[in-house]
């Protein structure tokens, strides 16, 4: 049975089609639904469109189901087109007539907007307080190593000293930057779509302002009609963070499958963390960093996904905006077990000191001892050329020590204050007024 459906029973085959995964992927936004529908009855009351005693009685059962789904005891039933029909029908059966009342002034294109609106918050809110926590842990491996020297490439040719000080504290870095696109992709989702209705608003005279207060919204979407056109642009701009996170830990993933290698050698990991050949016994296999490196790569060509889902679509709601959850709900679950398990592998990992008294390393200090002669009052130019020479003729001494103090350098990593911005960051979402708003509807 269908919250839409008359007389004429649809074909059998059309259903499984047209609903798709839509039954899995809605238990995901049972929790957001029942939320909405908290915030919208206490609405309708409030302009007259349902009854004290009729929300009281509403009320009471949605946050019993809220419960349910807070245990995991929620189910959408074989039968049931989507979570909408399933919250739907469970109060109709408990309460009677006061459960159909639930669905006056609002239509399922602007429930499940909403819906979505505050799940990707809240999974937004997850993905970063865990990507804080691999932070945290970057920036505490850049300070307990900030004085391990280890080489710096360019073109993969050994160029200069660099430090696992400013290796780990690079990548910290990289996450507060994405951080901030997560801040902007969650801002786009922290406003309210709920009384756009189809997409052209309703006859009713509904509160807008109140829902937003309610549901903890920033402010809502305006425009009926934009609020619509937010589906799908609101998908993208969460894929294009999750991306960004994808691209940092991508590229460090790649970085570790590179230093395990045993040409380079410059860290190890506990056996327990690698894997093994089927016929070389010697082998320690980096496989956590390459799935993670693979899935990063998949991660990050998300947007694009969507966009092709989505760039030739008119205005108004289409069922192609179904698929939209198929790609992107599975991506958020990868972005969480991606940053999970690369700290993880972090708090396992170990350095090899003196790296850099390999012969093999020698001449990356080259650029030291220009410097340093310039500092002596030697135009660089002939400081250039004169090591260059020594370098060729095969009397080139190279220093055991390098001298960086400028902010960012190896001597100065500026760990603090990178740590401050990525804090700044976070303190702009505003979570606790969310988790507040939240806590009051449903308890």
């Amino acid at each position: 049975m269908k919250l839409w459906q008359k007389e004429i029973d649809v074909n059998q085959s059309v259903d499984r089609f047209t609903v798709g995964k839509d039954r899995e992927l809605d238990v995901l936004l049972a929790r957001a639904d029942v939320l909405g529908s908290l915030a919208h009855t206490r609405m309708l009351e409030s302009i007259g469109l349902m009854s004290a005693e009729d929300l009281s009685s509403v009320q009471k059962e949605l946050k019993a189901i809220f419960a349910n789904i807070e245990r995991g005891e929620f189910a959408i039933d074989e039968g049931v087109e989507d979570v909408h029909s399933q919250v739907e029908f469970m109060l109709t059966e408990r309460i009677g007539d006061a459960g159909k009342r639930i669905h006056s002034g609002r239509s399922r294109n602007d429930q499940v907007l909403v819906d979505l609106r505050i799940f990707l918050r809240r999974e937004l809110y997850e993905v970063v307080t865990q990507v804080k926590e691999l932070f945290d842990t970057l920036q505490s491996l850049s300070e307990k190593y900030k004085n391990v020297l280890m080489p710096g490439y360019t073109h993969l040719q050994v160029a200069m000293p660099s430090s696992f000080g400013l290796w780990f504290g690079a990548y910290a870095e990289s996450l507060m930057d994405d951080t901030q696109m997560a801040l902007a992709a969650y801002r786009i989702c922290n406003r309210n779509p709920l009384g756009s209705a189809a997409g052209y608003g309703s006859s009713f005279p509904l509160n807008r302002t109140m829902t937003t207060s309610l549901l903890g919204f920033d402010s809502m979407d305006y425009n009926v009609v934009y609020a619509q056109m937010g589906r799908g642009k609101t998908e993208r701009v969460v894929a294009q963070a999750i991306g960004a996170y994808a691209a940092t830990i991508g590229k460090f993933a790649m970085d570790n499958t590179l230093f395990l290698n045993q040409n380079f050698s410059f860290i190890s990991y506990p056996p327990e963390l690698t894997t093994g050949s089927s016929i070389m016994p010697h082998k320690k296999n980096p496989d956590v960093w390459e799935i993670i490196r693979g899935k990063c790569n998949l991660l990050q060509a998300l947007p694009n996904q969507i966009t092709m889902l989505t760039t030739n679509l008119p205005t108004g709601y289409h069922r192609d905006l179904q698929l939209l959850k198929e790609v992107l709900f599975p991506a958020l679950a990868d972005i969480r077990d991606i940053v999970s398990m690369a700290n993880m592998m972090l708090q396992n990992i170990s350095v090899v000191e003196n790296i850099t008294t390999d012969p093999k390393y020698k001449y990356m200090f080259s650029v030291e001892v220009v410097n340093n002669m310039v500092l002596e009052g030697t135009p660089f130019r002939e400081a250039y050329k004169t090591v260059g020479l020594n370098i060729e003729h095969g009397c080139f001494e190279a220093p055991t020590t390098v001298k960086h103090t400028h902010e960012g350098s190896i001597g100065n990593l500026c760990n603090e204050q990178i740590g401050e911005l990525m804090d700044k960051v976070i303190s702009e979402f505003g979570f606790e007024r969310v988790e507040k708003a939240e806590y009051e509807l449903a308890h």
